[in-house]
């Protein structure tokens, strides 16, 4: 019997990303098509996987739901059901309040859609399967755990997704070379808190352990580390990014702040000295670290002098990568529930845009000075007259990229290249390829 087609949407993250990519790969394994994140889907059933993180985000989410039960009200599609991080939050509201969708999972219950697809009303035997990687090929995400323990004053993930929860790492390990047998050459590891990894298990950060027997497998070519967490970072880490030449000298690692008055309103648990030393020791353990992080402004209370000390400190610390984004109070959290937003939105702005300017600077200047040097280079996709590749010090879809005339010679999708720097934007790089 000829199963229904799924067409299933990823709002959100990449963690939400690795679980559309799981549930692909199941509902594949029992007989189903699968497509993601289609212009027009076409499938009988659509899958929303939701981001419930931020105002925007749940914004989205929830007109993309509605958008799919018009579709099927219209009686262009058959059922509609909803996963994810907005559902885990919102599930008695959302089903009261949109009746046209089928069937609501949370963040940790997806699977249960393939029986309830089935009909059975028994639970299915989980027959075997691939993750269906949906980057390209070349390149996935890594997921080592679930949840977070840090309870920072602003952040609603703890209350969608509950505990810090790491993976086995032989399951995690397994999963690498399945995927280097699928073509992946390099992992992006993520976690809402990976130096948490292991903690859960036995007491211990087992991060770098288990990067180190990553890196130990062959054929993965780039390992890069996704949301650490400055308190109690795990110093050996370094070593191994020293050492493991598999292992990109990259870390992003969201600092939010720097003045202890903020530090200690967000509920971070480090202080502003710890926070200088950990950049300074990065640099020095790790020479020519690429650091990528996020900082917050307008967090209630934040005074201007608060502000001043944020600015200084990005001057001094000169981030490669460099995001900032304005407090937006989410429901249930700490600050929402014992601070004033005082800080105007006018403020918050004018804020955010002085300390971007003085990135974008600093960033023009980083990126300048790789002219003329020679830097490995992965291809990604060919886009009009360029192809497009990144080095081990940018990530997909966030970070600048490497821009190679078409016109110069035919490179292959996914493969290496040593590429001589020629040129730089404020945040894309151009280059040629060395001849070898």
């Amino acid at each position: 019997m000829k199963k229904a087609t799924i067409d299933i949407i990823s709002l959100g993250c990449s963690k939400n990303l690795v679980d559309s990519e799981t549930l692909m790969g199941l509902m594949e394994a029992h007989g189903y098509k699968c497509t993601h994140d289609s212009d027009d889907p076409q499938g009988e059933i659509v899958v929303v996987n939701t981001c419930g993180f931020i105002n925007d985000a749940k914004e989205e989410s929830i007109n993309t739901i509605l958008e799919f039960a018009q579709a099927k009200t219209e009686g262009r599609l058959k059922k509609l059901y909803v996963m994810g991080c907005l559902s885990e939050r919102y599930l008695a509201d959302l089903e009261k309040e949109i009746p046209e969708v089928d069937g609501w999972y949370g963040k940790f219950n997806y699977k249960q859609l393939l029986n309830d697809l089935e009909g059975s009303g028994e639970r299915l035997e989980v027959r075997d399967y691939h993750r269906h990687v949906t980057t390209p090929r070349h390149y996935a995400y890594l997921k080592i755990s679930e949840g977070c323990d840090r309870h920072c004053a602003y952040c609603a993930i703890p209350l969608i997704t509950g505990r810090h929860q790491s993976r086995p790492m032989d399951e995690i390990l397994d999963e690498v070379r399945q995927l280097v047998k699928d073509g992946t050459k390099e992992f992006n590891v993520i976690a809402q808190e990976l130096t948490y990894y292991g903690v859960d298990q036995d007491g211990k950060q087992h991060i770098a352990d288990l990067i180190e027997r990553m890196a130990d497998i062959p054929g993965v070519e780039w390992i890069r580390l996704h949301y650490a967490y400055p308190a109690h970072f795990p110093w050996d880490l370094l070593r191994v990014m020293r050492e493991k030449k598999n292992v990109c000298n990259y870390l992003d690692i969201a600092l939010q702040h720097i003045s202890d008055h903020m530090l200690s309103q967000m509920q971070r648990h480090v202080t502003k000295e710890e926070t200088y030393e950990l950049i300074r020791k990065m640099r020095e353990e790790v020479p020519g670290i690429t650091i990528r992080t996020t900082l917050m402004v307008g967090f209630p209370g934040e005074t201007d002098e608060d502000f001043e000390e944020l600015k200084d400190f990005v001057k001094w610390a000169r981030f490669e990568r460099m995001g900032a984004f304005a407090y937006s109070e989410e429901e249930g959290t700490y600050s929402e529930k014992h601070y004033d937003d005082d800080v105007p939105e006018k403020v918050k702005q004018q804020r955010l845009d002085k300390l971007m300017r003085i990135q974008q600077n600093i960033s023009a200047e980083l990126e300048a000075e790789k002219i003329g040097q020679t830097l490995k280079v992965i291809i990604d996709r060919r886009e009009g007259d360029y192809y497009v590749g990144r080095t081990e010090y940018c990530s997909p879809e966030v970070d600048p990229e490497v821009l190679i005339p078409t016109a110069e010679r035919e490179l292959a999708i996914g493969e290496f290249y040593d590429v001589k720097i020629t040129d730089s934007e404020e945040f894309d790089i151009y280059g040629t390829t060395i001849n070898l």
